[in-house]
């Protein structure tokens, strides 16, 4: 095989700093105040999100692995594919599986990692090229706007994994699933990785643990704040929460401040007040049913092929495929 490595920036670091801005801008101001999640992910931000995946009270990760480990061969026969596309990619460590599973079948030619990291996304391709010897096609993007930047050659197999679906709303899963449908082929398959509804006391724990990771982890986002606005938050100010929100199955990840404060960010000009006892919304992680998934992949253009589930029915992958 011929190994060829490309990076396609769609995501200049001047673009990063104006949706930066934009996004704190917008969501403090609003009454109910929100921050979307990919703020989370600076270097320390990712590094906490790592040794949660590690938690015993963390079950997505494992459930996820349990599955890929015993049917990544099967799920690579099922899907035809050779090239792999995995949408936020990171690492790539538990792509692993995969790329092996499609190499036994013979096909595997190319790989396109997708992620908003250009750093951690040169080095896990430069990785994979090297340990792979196949064709590496990176895109630095967004899933909201950069999709169609990914390479159409070949017959993809496109992996958006983790459960990540479930941090977008109903309306934002439509718009992500039509946005896809638009940019695969009949031959192309979509392998979504959900996790599935479960007792609350065990998703509750998931996501506030004893050890108080995720914590740090939620406010680390407010170190993101002060480190790139300018921000003046004390994070020993807000108190981490996690709720079930059984109206709309999923769980929200909320920062409390713990007395009334005002804020100021330097850099935009601008002073939030928070209310002793008012939160911050920081992440939401939505929870599915088979019957949820099927349904809301067949109204964006998908029909379901294939399922299979972890021993404890905890996590689902899904492979479908557009139906015209």
């Amino acid at each position: 095989m011929t190994t060829a490595l490309t990076v396609d920036v769609r995501i200049k670091p001047g673009d990063r700093r104006a949706l930066l801005e934009r996004d704190v801008r917008e969501g403090l101001t609003k009454e109910a105040k929100s921050l979307p999640a990919v703020w989370f992910y600076d270097e320390r931000g990712s590094e906490l999100f790592d040794e949660i995946t590690r938690l015993p009270e963390y079950y997505p990760t494992r459930a996820e692995r349990a599955i890929l480990v015993p049917y990544a061969d099967e799920i690579a026969t099922a899907a035809k594919a050779d090239t792999l596309v995995e949408l936020g990619s990171g690492t790539s460590e538990k792509t692993r599986t995969l790329l092996d599973a499609m190499a036994r079948t013979g096909e595997l030619v190319r790989f396109v990692p997708f992620d908003v990291s250009e750093e951690i996304l040169r080095d896990a391709a430069r990785d994979i090229a090297a340990a792979y010897g196949i064709e590496v096609s990176a895109v630095v993007g967004d899933f909201n706007r950069h999709l169609d930047a990914i390479p159409r050659d070949g017959r993809r197999l496109v992996a958006f994994l983790g459960s990540t679906i479930g941090n977008f709303t109903p309306t934002q899963r439509n718009r992500f699933y039509v946005d896809l449908d638009c940019n695969m082929d009949y031959e192309d398959r979509l392998l979504l990785g959900t996790d599935l509804v479960k007792p609350v006391p065990r998703l509750l724990a998931a996501y506030d643990d004893s050890a108080g990771v995720t914590a740090a982890f939620n406010r680390n986002v407010l170190s993101v704040l002060n480190a790139e606005l300018g921000g003046n938050f004390d994070l020993d100010a807000f108190e981490h929460v996690a709720v079930w929100n059984e109206q709309e199955r999923w769980i929200e990840m909320r920062l409390r401040a713990r007395t009334a404060q005002t804020v100021d960010l330097a850099s935009l000009d601008l002073r939030v007040h928070f209310e002793q006892g008012e939160t911050l919304l920081t992440e939401i992680s939505a929870k599915f049913t088979r019957g949820q998934v099927q349904d809301e992949l067949w109204e964006a253009g998908f029909v379901v092929d294939q399922t299979w589930t972890d021993p404890d029915g905890d996590f689902l992958l899904t492979l479908a495929r557009p139906y015209c």
